[in-house]
């Protein structure tokens, strides 16, 4: 909830911010809200590699991880359903804001902030869990097997008629 609400909060400024350089501006009006989108965006993959960082580092055992993205997915409705309802309501007294409708900025606004924010989220959250498995594989190496025994953990160790467990049973 806490993600969606900054991010939520996090877009109503960036769209405060839009309209105020497009009116002074008019131009430059796809830079400014492609460089204010990347800005965004950023601040949306940090996030998700601090997550994904934090649940690999608690949980090197990747079945035992988190599921972030549901998380992300959850912020990411809420993050586009409040800055939706929240920049209408400011756009009732700000009129330089440049919005749809309340039901466009509830749907197609909403799900197009839900959809950056939760796939770059869930890719942030994937390079952060990459870079703490990369560094534990460093310094946790997975041991090699000589010959052709394989693993110290065979199940058919007790089966096999090599002797030894002959042996064992004589004892």
């Amino acid at each position: 909830m806490l993600r969606g609400l900054v991010f939520g909060a996090a877009m109503v400024v960036v769209r405060l911010i839009q309209g105020t350089l497009i009116d002074v501006w008019q131009t430059h009006a796809a830079l400014i809200s492609i460089a204010l989108l990347i800005l965004f965006l950023a601040g949306v993959v940090a996030w998700g590699v601090l997550d994904g960082r934090a649940d690999a580092a608690a949980n090197p055992d990747p079945d035992r991880r988190a599921d972030l993205a549901m998380t992300w997915l959850l912020a990411g409705l809420v993050a586009g359903v409040t800055s939706g309802a929240v920049t209408w309501l400011v756009s009732v007294f700000y009129k330089s804001l440049y919005v749809g409708g309340l039901i466009n900025e509830l749907t197609t606004f909403a799900a197009f902030t839900a959809l950056l924010v939760f796939v770059l989220a869930t890719i942030g959250v994937a390079v952060g869990r990459l870079l703490v498995d990369r560094r534990y594989n460093r310094e946790h190496p997975v041991p090699t097997h000589q010959g052709s025994q394989g693993p110290d953990t065979d199940v058919f160790a007790a089966a096999k008629d090599d002797g030894t467990t002959h042996e064992m049973r004589a004892r």
